[in-house]
């Protein structure tokens, strides 16, 4: 297959330093994106990985974007930035059927971690994947409680589904697991781990799912931002109120910087990583409002 990235942002943002940030454009001029990670206050290395970048594959414009949030370490997810993608577009079925080769990939990916457990070590991540095809279809997936929210018109709308205990505890408990707020207040798998889908995590792995939610949507002229975002972001913050943080900047490298500002502002202690996308739709409707 002809890989051709216009650009690629996914070598920054697993980094070591206490905040990354950048942004990109696509080859039609459709869409922009940048990106915002900042080192929260645990003292661990940052743990957040990130992907943002468009290419070109069998003629078409692949958009692909993504948010690893590891836990135990920052090992899973800095695999999941180098293959996750690639494993998604080696499905034959891509073209045919997205829905299918990513869950495939997903499943394939996250047996590849555990059968490597001696290199990448016991811990795991969490996973939300944004893949926008020639700018036109939106397919979006996720495992744990990363979350994507797209915009249209100014509303907010949540595609992704977050994997926690609670809402998912008789598959845990079917699993042979169980749900427990000790120590502290938050549910967590056999009291360890506070999301139920995850990559790796090897120890509790016969109690969790790695299957993701996925969804599909088309893009059109009344689609304005796309955010993808770490729990350190959702934990102090709303999509509506993320949205409309990110639709106030026509720099979508200066909203998502603002994003993750405003989730330290709002004392997130987590590490807080953030992808906004641009599109075109949304510098229509300022046209239309300044007009």
């Amino acid at each position: 297959m002809d890989w051709l990235c216009c650009f690629d942002s996914s070598q920054h943002g697993g980094g070591r330093s206490s905040s990354t940030s950048g942004k990109g454009k696509s080859h039609e001029g459709i869409m922009r994106f940048g990106f915002s990670l900042v080192k929260g206050k645990a003292n661990h290395p940052m743990e957040d990985y990130h992907v943002a970048k468009f290419m070109q594959i069998q003629g078409h414009e692949l958009g692909l974007f993504a948010i690893y949030d590891g836990h135990l370490g920052d090992s899973v997810p800095a695999y999941l930035q180098k293959h996750l993608f690639a494993n998604i577009l080696k499905e034959e079925e891509f073209w045919v059927d997205p829905r299918r080769a990513i869950s495939k990939a997903y499943d394939k990916t996250d047996q590849a971690i555990l059968s490597r457990t001696a290199d990448l070590g016991r811990g795991g991540s969490t996973a939300v994947t944004a893949i926008l095809i020639n700018g036109k279809s939106l397919w979006v997936a996720n495992v744990g409680d990363s979350r994507a929210v797209l915009s249209s018109r100014g509303q907010a709308r949540q595609m992704t589904t977050d994997h926690e205990p609670n809402t998912e505890r008789g598959s845990i408990e079917n699993r042979g697991g169980f749900v427990s707020n000790m120590p502290g207040d938050v549910p967590r798998v056999n009291g360890q781990l506070a999301v139920s889908r995850a990559f790796g995590d090897k120890s509790l792995k016969s109690h969790l799912r790695s299957d993701p939610d996925i969804q599909n949507t088309k893009v059109d002229g009344n689609t304005d931002v796309l955010v993808l975002a770490s729990d350190g972001l959702w934990k102090v913050m709303t999509n509506q109120e993320a949205v409309d943080i990110a639709k106030r900047f026509k720099d979508p490298q200066k909203a998502a910087k603002q994003l993750t500002t405003e989730a330290v502002k709002r004392d997130s202690k987590d590490d807080i990583s953030c992808v906004v996308v641009r599109f075109r739709g949304q510098d229509r409707l300022n046209h239309i409002a300044l007009g």
